[in-house]
């Protein structure tokens, strides 16, 4: 691999401890690469550096701003190939996932350069005073950006395209699962005209130290961070001190219900989307169904079909559409989640069995009548795998649906929209799927309530995020 150095004020170099971690291929178990790993004495470096930049950026205008970073779209468009085969190397995904990623990853720069010149203020009266009311929104500062290892390359482009948009630098911590992707985009980001110290990369084996350490400098203004919800409390933890403003995506549990009206077809369709995009490790991901017992035989039968023809292998192989899981204990937690629902009485309608031979594989899998016990019901599969319920009664399908700590989103099939309006509104989740399994896009504000989440990434809101609001009362 080309580059597995820290990228610290646009310069390439190694640990101060000289230290290094191995990179896996998922799929052979083979290792990529040994990329350096941060400690804190290059944090400091780093911070040094995104404060050095922070002035000049945030004193261009916002069209230059936005030129940049319409440069980058330009440049990672015509090099999706090349980034798609890295997230496949190192993630697992087949191809046609990956292709998904780095074209949805750089779509982030096109949208955050069209909203870069559209961080609108006020001028208006205060009805009592008179006042003139002067609203603007300012860069916060630095910002620190965790990303996870299932989206590589997009969940750090929805970070740094908004920052870089509101005018603020960033220091990237990739996963260690998945580093080299971030890495292979400084190049784009320099060729885009991205000046250097604005943003940096720092992999690292000792995480959790170093984004504390990050965390504690008043420097830093903005934490946005993707992962667990477990990980995401001990960030915000870390945020009080300094009062650093944090953007959290953090887990899910999402349910998907198809009423008995659904159109089948398209309820099947969606429903292989939302559980099978990026092989089910996805926050987003179709985690608990819930299908009308009417026309549950029916959704079963082709729901069934439809996973029995997707091809488990490499993902770099042509016709590939399952790759390998990220790691051994991904794989190894989906498949205990697998033993404790047959346990409780779920019956296996297809898959089921771990395949022998190297890389982290485990095949499409359909649960039937799992029980709502079951821990599959309350966590994240995170693989997959389909748990299929029952319900025939609206009320309770929403209750049981609304049963979890998690927010992110909800799935909902029917041809009533009254019904499917009224059913998606009573729902506890920050986004929704109606007759669609994909939710995401860069035009919209991504994010959850409850236990998974604070604030929006994407739409409008994503550049907020690193943004401050100042008032002024004047008079003149």
């Amino acid at each position: 691999m080309q580059h597995t150095q820290l990228y610290i004020n646009g310069e390439w170099r190694d640990g101060a401890a000289r230290e290094r971690f191995d990179v896996l291929n998922p799929a052979t178990e083979e290792i990529l690469a040994s990329v350096a790993s941060a400690e804190i004495e290059d944090a400091n470096l780093a911070l040094d550096a995104a404060q050095g930049a922070f002035a000049d950026w945030f004193g261009r205008k916002p069209r230059e701003r936005s030129e940049i970073l319409r440069k980058a779209w330009q440049l990672m468009t015509a090099r999706l190939d090349e980034f798609a085969r890295l997230i496949t190397l190192e993630n697992g995904k087949a191809r046609a996932d990956a292709m998904g990623e780095a074209t949805y990853a750089a779509e982030f720069f096109r949208w955050f350069a069209e909203e870069a010149v559209r961080a609108d203020g006020m001028i208006t009266h205060a009805p009592a005073s008179g006042a003139r009311i002067i609203v603007q929104h300012k860069p916060a500062g630095i910002a620190v950006l965790v990303t996870p290892w299932n989206y590589p390359a997009a969940m750090g482009t929805r970070k740094i395209a908004p920052a870089l948009a509101a005018g603020c630098p960033v220091i990237i911590k990739p996963a260690s699962e998945t580093p080299l992707t971030m890495l292979a985009l400084m190049p784009l980001l320099e060729e885009a005209g991205v000046p250097k110290g604005l943003v940096n990369v720092l992999p690292s084996k000792n995480s959790g130290k170093l984004v504390d350490h990050m965390l504690h400098d008043p420097r830093v203004r903005v934490i946005s961070f993707t992962g667990s919800t477990q990980v995401g409390r001990k960030l915000l933890r870390s945020a009080a001190d300094q009062i650093v403003k944090p953007a959290m995506e953090l887990g899910g549990n999402a349910p998907l219900i198809i009423f008995e009206d659904a159109d089948i077809d398209k309820a099947v369709d969606g429903a292989m989307l939302a559980k099978m995009r990026n092989l089910g490790e996805a926050c987003t991901a179709a985690n608990r169904f819930y299908i009308h017992e009417s026309v549950a035989p029916a959704f079963t039968s082709k729901f069934c079909a439809a996973m029995a023809a997707l091809k488990l292998g490499n993902g770099l192989e042509d016709g590939v559409d399952v790759g390998p899981l990220v790691n051994a204990d991904t794989r190894d937690k989906v498949i205990a989640f697998v033993d404790d629902a047959v346990a409780k009485g779920a019956r296996v309608e297809l898959g089921g069995t771990r395949p022998n031979g190297k890389g982290y594989f485990y095949p499409p899998t359909v649960l039937s009548n799992v029980s709502e016990d079951a821990d599959c019901v309350h966590d994240e599969i995170f693989g997959p795998v389909a748990a299929l319920q029952s319900f025939t009664d609206e009320e309770d399908v929403i209750r049981r649906a609304n049963n979890t700590e998690y927010g992110l989103v909800a799935y909902v099939f029917s041809e009533d929209m009254k019904r499917a309006l009224r059913v998606c509104e009573r729902l506890e989740y920050g986004m929704v799927g109606l007759n669609r399994g994909l939710v995401s896009d860069p035009a919209a504000p991504f994010g959850g309530v409850k236990q998974s989440g604070l604030g929006r990434e994407g739409g409008h809101e994503g550049m907020l995020e690193f943004m401050e609001t100042q008032y002024i009362s004047a008079e003149w």
